[in-house]
């Protein structure tokens, strides 16, 4: 039902947001369609050879200063993406900078074939994704929910692929986790039963005695332990191949952001990805109320951290390695490109904003998030005073990840998206 109602509501935004246009806010927009890009740079400078087509064989148009000179022409297209999207990690955030990427760009998204997940919890597979539109030789963009498959990744991705993810401080993870997922996750919905009859936090009563709760067989209970590690395809019962996972997964993410450093990896990803700083701004999407929150004492985070020592492992690991990136990018220019991108964020966001952490129940239906019973999710309102282009980019910008990707999913293929067949 909620897929239903998200699609009416798509199938009514949809027109909205097709007809304000794509254009970027921060660089006055652009008329120039794919196709047209694609015949001006026919046009630009006929050579024999294919220095001027892009990863996907489109001709593209060289940049002015290339143009100026032939004998060291250069061009910026963005690479194909996959960003493995863990749960309650901030990653809501990178997809929608990823849709509005990919939406101006052209880009041909890989969709699962129902809904907006891949067929999770089961790992994923090619045969979960959509097919390929007619026109298009590869899918660019990969960046909805699943659990990690790498071989199955690879056998559908173009080979130039760039892999990326982000990790969260376990503690705050799972919290956050149990918090939006008390009435999905078996493990958790039991302990809140019996934390009621207690009159008690569930929370608590979950982690006093975790084992009484969880299931390791059933494929739901994935998030009620080690929800990062779950997503990234590990097997919590398999210890004896965890450095050999560690190893797998290091050489197969280019990128492991951590959001704890958010700006800092959305730098180092705009480096990847060859974007610059205005197409990395962003607000924070999928934030919970404070009254959703849960105050964690001593006790309790040590408990979280013992129940999921997997994911603190996980988490130091790359931790550890974001550093290594870090250095290895420049510290000082690190800095100094963080500031440049919150200042082009702070700008995009005083233009397109007029008020943040707005309840549910003040939101229009196009850009209200998805609400779960057991947590509150804020969003943002857009200013009304805009020009028909700006509002289609201050729309994008806060566009809840479930609107945007039923949007895209209907840009792309014409119709609304999927319901999972009845069993």
């Amino acid at each position: 039902m909620i897929l239903g109602v998200t699609c009416l509501l798509i199938l009514v935004g949809t027109h909205l947001l097709q007809h304000s246009g794509s254009k970027d806010l921060h660089k006055g927009g652009s008329d120039t369609s794919p196709k047209e890009r694609q015949r001006l740079a026919a046009n630009a400078n006929q050579r024999p050879n294919d220095l001027y087509r892009d990863y996907k064989g489109r001709r593209v148009t060289p940049s002015s200063a290339a143009r100026k000179d032939s004998m060291h022409l250069t061009w910026s297209y963005t690479p194909p993406v996959v960003f493995l999207k863990t749960h309650k990690t901030g990653g809501s955030t990178v997809q929608n900078l990823l849709f509005r990427m990919g939406e101006k760009d052209g880009a041909t998204f890989a969709f699962p074939h129902y809904t907006y997940q891949f067929n999770y919890p089961d790992k994923f597979r090619a045969d979960f994704v959509d097919e390929l539109p007619e026109g298009s030789s590869n899918f660019d963009i990969l960046c909805s929910h699943m659990r990690l498959d790498i071989g199955q990744l690879r056998s559908m991705m173009p080979p130039n692929t760039i892999y990326v993810t982000i990790l969260r401080e376990p503690v705050l993870t799972f919290e956050s986790v149990f918090s939006c997922y008390t009435s999905t996750v078996p493990a958790f919905t039991f302990a809140k039963k019996a934390a009621a009859v207690e009159h008690r936090s569930a929370l608590s009563m979950f982690l006093e005695s975790p084992d009484s709760f969880w299931d390791p067989k059933e494929p739901r209970d994935g998030l009620a332990k080690n929800p990062m590690s779950f997503d990234l395809g590990l097997d919590d019962q398999q210890w004896d191949s965890w450095q050999t996972d560690l190893t797998e997964l290091e050489e197969t993410f280019q990128l492991v952001m951590i959001a704890e450093h958010f700006d800092e990896s959305l730098v180092l990803l705009g480096a990847l990805l060859k974007l610059e700083f205005e197409e990395l701004a962003y607000v924070r999407l999928n934030a919970r109320s404070a009254h959703s929150l849960t105050p964690l004492d001593d006790i309790t985070k040590a408990r979280i951290r013992a129940w999921n020592r997997m994911d603190v492992l996980l988490y130091d690991f790359f931790l550890k390695l974001f550093r290594e990136k870090a250095a290895q990018y420049g510290l000082e220019r690190l800095n100094r490109d963080v500031a440049r991108l919150r200042a082009s964020a702070d700008r995009i966001s005083k233009k397109c904003v007029s008020r943040k952490e707005v309840p549910p129940g003040e939101l229009e239906d196009l850009i209200r998030p998805l609400q779960t019973d057991s947590a509150t999710v804020l969003g943002y309102e857009v200013k009304g005073n805009l020009t028909k282009q700006e509002q289609g980019f201050c729309m994008r910008f806060v566009l809840p990840e479930h609107h945007y990707h039923a949007h895209l999913y209907f840009q792309q293929y014409g119709r609304a998206m999927r319901a999972v067949p009845a069993a």
